[in-house]
């Protein structure tokens, strides 16, 4: 749970309990009584085909700064998921893309997040790096940086296009994404 201190509407002090007639733990106001509801963020992004390559952006921002990914971001208010996948690809590679299909969606409630991943068609062979990105670059899949992806997601995705794309069917899908947990070493 992130921590707030004080109420959005009245500048009150905040205190973590299960209010009357809930089962979780929120925010709550000890002076105006709100109830700060916190949810998971939804992040979109694409997977720009052009031919036998994926378009990859080299991250010029932190998390993962100078890893790969696909062109992804949060969703912002008032815009479709579609929107939001277009205007992230955009933002990270100046890339238009069209034709947008739902690929995957991920849960990774570890970090309280939700990815729609679409396929999409790279409109033309356009694009450049960004403020947010280093480097962009199409990629066959024996050219995929795996050992250098930023984010699990990203790559769990890549795997299952690459593994559809040889089927010859790209089914909508559901999954999960779990901590990685590094065991402890031996004292």
């Amino acid at each position: 749970m992130n921590s707030m201190k004080f109420c959005t509407a009245c500048g009150g002090p905040l205190a973590i309990k299960v209010p009357a007639d809930e089962n979780r733990l929120r925010h709550c106001c000890q002076t105006c009584g709100l109830i700060h509801y916190q949810n998971p963020k939804m992040v979109v992004g694409c997977i720009p085909e052009w031919q036998d390559r994926v378009l990859l952006c080299l991250r010029g921002i932190e998390p993962r700064k100078g890893l790969w990914t696909l062109p992804a971001g949060f969703l912002e208010n008032n815009e479709t998921l579609a929107q939001g996948a277009c205007r992230e690809t955009f933002e990270e590679t100046r890339a238009q893309v069209d034709n947008l299909r739902p690929y995957r969606l991920f849960n990774i409630s570890h970090v309280s997040q939700v990815y729609m991943m679409f396929r999409a068609r790279l409109k033309a062979k356009n694009f450049e790096p960004t403020a947010e990105s280093l480097q962009v670059r199409l990629f066959t899949k024996d050219e995929i940086p795996w050992e250098e992806m930023a984010f699990p997601v990203m790559e769990e995705t890549l795997k299952h296009y690459f593994q559809d794309r040889a089927q010859g069917t790209f089914p909508f899908q559901i999954g999960d994404i779990v901590r990685r947990i590094n065991p402890t070493p031996p004292a």
